[in-house]
């Protein structure tokens, strides 16, 4: 090994931290100071644990008061990548993620009824918007209280139980949305526990007994396992029975209720280790021999560790550029403290009037973790996004038909962290450590291995809202734009111009990079025909890339039960190869067949094309600019090779 001797004592404080995640985005309307990450150009990083809690057998305690210190000292020059690793290898990976959180989202503060959330819905299909995760947010239950500490001046945010003026069936609503592959998410604040007011109340006093009941309402206690224990039961199990997907822990009230009582350990971070663990739940309530559903975590970041807990909810952003600005960068360096998972609120939940910025900051969810839009109760933050021109409209539609199309590549990403802790928003430093360009352009990164993004923070100028910036392009492969595949040759820094209805958005040539046809329901929809684009090679190149596949829900992949399939481009010169090994590996749910469309953008004719040896036609894609070739089915576990010779 190769390394630079350095000394190191525990004193030496930091100056080269790439920075980390925060907390919450709550009432921020622009730069703020971020938590240290594990990265630095120091080469090195410590986590001080002394003092913090155990945890063991489901419960928290204090430390022996003999246990004098504990630090993590992470030791790694240049090496991103293997710090990153050890993260994991301290505190274990970032699970896997349910994949349709993955997918569109839509959400807003507002008193809907049940005709209203149908309205929602049709609408998406209407407007040809895709659609997978409807939220529900706190008008879903009554808010009645009398009692309690409350929250922003209202007791009302609390509740469990379901305002049947509003939704009048909730498990008809949710069987509904659920036949149409739509998941339901509810909202909930549960700082003050179940209260006389609840439904289940008078179950769940009976449950925990006279000893917790004598004195009146018990508190709210999340060091009690007993207590809450029984809390999770009650206060879910009706909605849970309904069917929906997951709760949405709101928590806010760190400020109020700082430490779980009897602990030095803060509320959120715990909670969130109790939500995550609650939702993780046999797919049948016998639960015997039955496959179980992975974790589905959607509340703030509680810092180290929480990366076992995705996916995070950022919190209600102010909506304008200069937020939009440092929500990329944000995206960016969470991905250094193992925070790989943001549900941003797409346009701010505060504010953001403004078409121009609400599209913009819609293109940079092209790029995210999820594609989720949220706003605090108002007539005119409604977010769907054909309110907010005409013009604004078709921009949005083509990133979410865009953010469908690349559902296969996203998911794929996703499994790297799981593998290697590797974010999927990567700041370019991680891939190029030993480049100093890789660390003067904060508002540009890596979204998974093949694509590059660069999201417009700006008002454009004239009647196109046209925006020109600089953008770094690594070197070793040329860059293609998504949009309107101009080339961008790699190892320089070039001037980008964008209109409202492009984005600097790069693919890798010489890559396959994996997509699908465009699905209303991106994350559920089977991949029964892969679309495979390789923008163009170098001669003699040959590179590739692996698609990851599995159920999308269960805890299946930790047991093996997935499907990978390894991608090939190849550039002979007058003849270029692309190959789709077989699918090796198995999960429920695979499809048994897949046709395959292997686009060629930049490839204006051949002379001949063979798909397995045999001859058959390419036909020429206007907006691609390039050939398609389109298969027949084949058993997925077949290998499928293209081949086009006298390629121009």
């Amino acid at each position: 090994m190769h390394g630079k001797e350095k000394g190191w004592c525990l004193t030496d404080g930091q100056s080269g931290n790439l920075k980390g995640a925060l907390c919450t985005v709550d009432g921020i309307g622009g730069p703020v100071e971020r938590e240290e990450g594990l990265l630095s150009r120091d080469g090195w990083f410590l986590i001080n644990d002394t003092g913090k809690d155990v945890y063991k057998n489901g419960k928290l305690s204090f430390r022996d008061r003999n246990h004098v210190q504990d630090f993590y000292l992470f030791v790694y020059g240049t090496d991103y990548k293997a710090a990153l690793k050890s993260l994991a290898a301290v505190s274990g990976p970032a699970p896997m993620t349910r994949k349709y959180v993955h997918g569109a989202w839509y959400c807003r503060w507002w008193p809907y009824t049940a005709d209203d959330y149908r309205e929602l819905v049709a609408g998406y299909h209407e407007h040809n918007f895709p659609l997978d995760i409807m939220v529900f947010d706190m008008d879903w239950h009554k808010k009645v209280y009398d009692q309690g500490t409350g929250h922003a001046f209202t007791r009302g945010w609390s509740g469990y139980s379901w305002n049947r003026e509003l939704i009048p069936d909730p498990a008809g609503l949710i069987r509904e949305f659920k036949d149409k592959d739509v998941y339901v998410v509810l909202n909930e604040h549960p700082h003050d526990g179940l209260r006389p007011e609840d439904d289940a109340y008078p179950a769940f006093a009976r449950a925990l007994g006279a000893s917790y009941t004598s004195e009146g309402v018990p508190v709210f206690d999340a060091g009690d396992p007993f207590y809450m224990k029984h809390f999770m039961k009650y206060a879910h199990q009706e909605a849970d029975s309904m069917g929906i997907a997951f709760w949405w822990l709101d928590w806010q009230q760190d400020y109020a209720y700082p430490l779980v009582r009897g602990t030095s350990t803060k509320h959120l971070p715990w909670l969130n280790e109790i939500y995550y663990n609650y939702s993780m739940r046999p797919l049948s309530d016998d639960g015997v021999g039955k496959r179980v559903l992975r974790g589905a975590g959607f509340s703030r970041w509680g810092g180290w560790g929480d990366h076992r807990h995705p996916i995070q909810f950022s919190g209600d952003a102010v909506g304008n550029w200069e937020m939009l600005r440092f929500e990329v960068d944000l995206t960016t360096t969470s991905g250094n403290a193992g925070c790989f998972f943001w549900a941003h609120d797409i346009g701010g939940f505060y504010d953001g009037l403004d078409p121009e910025l609400y599209t913009r900051w819609t293109q940079f969810g092209l790029l995210n973790s999820s594609l989720r839009i949220h706003s605090v109760v108002g007539e005119k933050s409604d977010r769907r996004p054909w309110l907010w021109g005409e013009r604004e409209e078709a921009a949005m539609r083509e990133v979410y038909h865009l953010r469908s199309r690349l559902m296969p590549y996203i998911y794929s990403s996703v499994r790297q962290c799981y593998d290697d802790m590797l974010p999927l928003n990567r700041g370019l430093y991680i891939e190029h450590p030993e480049t100093e360009e890789a660390y003067k352009h904060p508002g540009e990164f890596y979204f998974g291995d093949l694509i590059l993004g660069a999201p417009v923070t700006e008002p454009g100028k004239g009647e196109d809202k046209t925006v020109v910036q600089k953008v770094w392009f690594p070197e070793g492969a040329n860059w293609y734009s998504l949009f309107d595949g101009k080339k961008y040759e790699g190892g320089q820094t070039l001037e980008v111009v964008s209109t409202l209805e492009t984005s600097p958005v790069f693919v890798k040539g010489g890559y396959p990079l994996p997509m699908q046809p465009y699905r209303e329901r991106m994350a559920s929809a089977p991949l029964d025909t892969l679309v495979v684009r390789c923008y163009p090679g170098e001669k003699g190149i040959e590179n590739h890339y692996t698609l990851y596949e599995d159920d999308g829900q269960t805890l299946d992949y930790q047991a093996g039960r997935f499907a990978t399939t390894d991608l090939s481009y190849e550039n002979q010169g007058d003849k270029l190869v692309i190959r789709m090994a077989g699918s090796k590996g198995s999960y429920e749910g695979q499809p048994r067949k897949r046709a395959y469309v292997v686009e060629l953008p930049g490839v204006k004719a051949g002379r001949e094309v063979r798909v397995n040896g045999k001859r058959v036609r390419a036909s020429f894609d206007g907006s691609l600019q390039g050939l398609v070739i389109s298969t027949r089915t084949f058993a997925v576990d077949k290998e499928v090779v293209v081949e086009l010779t006298g390629i121009q």
